[in-house]
């Protein structure tokens, strides 16, 4: 048991959906919920399209260690649930999925170039773990003495 959860009983009723990262320094579990259209929403991630996106982002995942759990591509977003390093923000894994993406994407398909870029600025972004906010507070007003 991990010295800094062995005070807080709730750790160890955790539901293991996910396996804690360690390293030389630290043990993490950083867990997010990506969401991206292409620009205006439109329709434009079927066929080879959709199936080439995913590869691409499964690729450049691979490249970087964040282990995607679940990806999905309809054809008017991507949803990404992946899990990365404490260095690595929401924002930089969305900005590294969608420009691989949307070079090679719009240089293969030439009817992507239509569009002024293929995805929106915007983005969705959550985190997400083993455990509820209401569990940790418990867990900290425990150690309080509350």
């Amino acid at each position: 048991m991990l010295w800094w959860l062995q005070p807080c009983r709730l750790w160890h009723t955790i539901n293991m959906a996910f396996k804690y990262r360690r390293d030389e320094h630290r043990v993490h579990l950083i867990v997010y919920h990506l969401v991206w259209t292409p620009k205006r929403r439109k329709a434009v991630l079927v066929g080879g399209v959709a199936a080439d996106c995913q590869k691409l982002i499964e690729r450049k995942c691979a490249e970087q260690g964040w282990e995607i759990l679940e990806l999905a591509v309809p054809p008017d977003h991507v949803h990404l649930f992946v899990q990365a390093w404490p260095t690595v923000s929401a924002a930089e894994i969305v900005k590294e999925c969608k420009g691989l993406a949307s070079r090679d994407l719009r240089q293969k398909y030439p009817v992507l170039k239509r569009l002024p870029s293929l995805w929106t600025r915007s983005y969705f972004a959550a985190t997400a773990g083993n455990v509820s906010a209401e569990a940790i507070q418990r867990c900290i007003a425990a150690q309080k003495g509350l």
